[in-house]
């Protein structure tokens, strides 16, 4: 059963109503449901996923304008699980099929609150405790990772966390793959140029609450020499406490860079026209940042 919902006790399955223009295969149902909050307004892109008994993803996705999904489904008993921005997350059974109640299950989120901002003044990166990596593709198969060692940062949260600023500095020298003639290669002037360009920067005076813990961090990004306006996606995690009682507070950040943008355009193509790196390269951050008194 569906934790709080009005209507039937599990999210339908009936091939009444949808299936009169959709043919379900021999043996199949339908999965449908409608998310809500606590004032039944649908919760649109919410992210849904259903598996069966033993934990094997069936079915996954997000709701659509109106808080709903539906799904075809083989017969049987699922797991599922919803979760949204500024809500709890969901978990609950369902049965289609045989037993089922036809109709339209509706799941209740309710709202969480985000946590604590960081208070006013003058924060610093903690390099111990954080982490700037990068994927980018290659041979159009696998995916290189990698990450920089060397980086310091400072944080200045200003009473309204909108009119906070950062600037973060990386040593382009620093970049590690786990190999050293890549790495090597990747310091040379074909990518970064690490003898004429040292270090990559990030400066930013404008923070966007999007909405719960979301953030964009917008600014911009020099890298190779060239500056070019980059947004961060950001979660914020909240505060905590180090082992010496001193504040802390953590986020994680994305962003999509392409190589061309910053003028890194050295390339080697393989056989079949394959390209040995790819163009788009996927930055993940996770700090930790510390209040400096």
């Amino acid at each position: 059963m569906f934790g709080r919902r009005r209507g039937s006790e599990t999210a339908g399955n009936s091939s009444q109503s949808t299936s009169a223009t959709l043919t379900l295969p021999p043996a199949a149902g339908l999965l449908s449901c409608r998310v809500l909050d606590t004032v039944h307004q649908p919760v649109r892109q919410a992210r849904f996923e259903v598996t069966d008994p033993i934990g094997r993803r069936i079915v996954s996705g997000e709701t659509d304008p109106y808080g709903g999904f539906t799904a075809a489904v083989p017969e049987g008993e699922y797991r599922m699980s919803v979760t949204a921005e500024g809500y709890a997350p969901f978990h609950g059974a369902t049965l289609v099929g045989e037993g089922a109640q036809p109709g339209t299950g509706e799941i209740i989120l309710e709202t969480v609150e985000p946590p604590l901002l960081p208070q006013p003044g003058h924060w610093e990166l903690d390099p111990g405790h954080s982490a700037i990596g990068f994927t980018a593709r290659h041979i159009g198969l696998a995916r290189l990772r990698g990450r920089f060692n060397t980086f310091a940062g400072a944080v200045r949260i200003a009473d309204r966390m909108e009119d906070s600023s950062m600037h973060v500095i990386i040593d382009a020298a620093s970049i590690h793959t786990g190999l050293k003639l890549r790495d090597d290669h990747l310091r040379s002037a074909d990518f970064l140029d690490a003898a004429r360009y040292p270090t990559v920067e990030f400066y930013s005076e404008r923070f966007i609450h999007r909405s719960g813990s979301r953030w964009a961090v917008a600014g911009a990004l020099t890298l190779h020499g060239v500056s070019r306006s980059v947004t961060l996606d950001a979660q914020y995690l909240g505060l905590g406490t180090g082992l010496e009682g001193e504040p802390r507070a953590a986020c994680r950040a994305t962003a999509e860079l392409q190589r061309e943008d910053f003028a890194l355009n050295w390339q080697s193509v393989l056989a079949h026209g394959i390209a040995a790196i790819g163009s788009t390269v996927e930055v993940e951050l996770d700090v930790q940042i510390v209040h400096k008194a």
